[in-house]
């Protein structure tokens, strides 16, 4: 069993990964850190580099959280990716991140969250970012 987490750069990513950890730590279950790129752009914001990802891997080595980092560019988006993560590594819990979006960027973008939280065969862990 394991928690799995969508991670993004950014405020809505950082505060999914600080509540994954949370929850990784009272259940004592693997924690599967998931940022992924579709490979389709020159420049992709959501991906974070690789020095990010070992500061990561570093934080959760020092609070002693077991883990796994996962940091593909395979072609499928970042809805198939944390859900293929999710049956991989027998996840009994996502958690993923929100922002806000405007009515018009919701109809014409879609959601990475919204389809997790509709596809995923296991509850799923919404949180937004507090902004100051």
């Amino acid at each position: 069993m394991s928690i799995v987490v969508g991670y993004v750069p950014t405020p809505e990513g950082n505060a999914a990964l600080d509540q994954a950890i949370m929850e990784a730590r009272k259940s004592e279950k693997l924690l599967v850190v998931i940022n992924s790129s579709k490979g389709d752009a020159l420049v992709d914001n959501r991906y974070a580099g690789q020095p990010e990802m070992d500061d990561i891997d570093q934080r959760l080595d020092r609070e002693g959280v077991r883990h796994l980092i996962l940091h593909p560019v395979r072609g499928h988006d970042a809805t198939a990716e944390v859900l293929d993560a999710a049956e991989e590594h027998n996840a009994h819990l996502i958690v993923i991140g929100l922002r806000r979006r405007s009515p018009v960027g919701k109809l014409f973008l879609g959601s990475t969250a919204q389809r997790i939280l509709l596809e995923a065969d296991c509850p799923v862990l919404a949180v937004k970012a507090i902004h100051s």
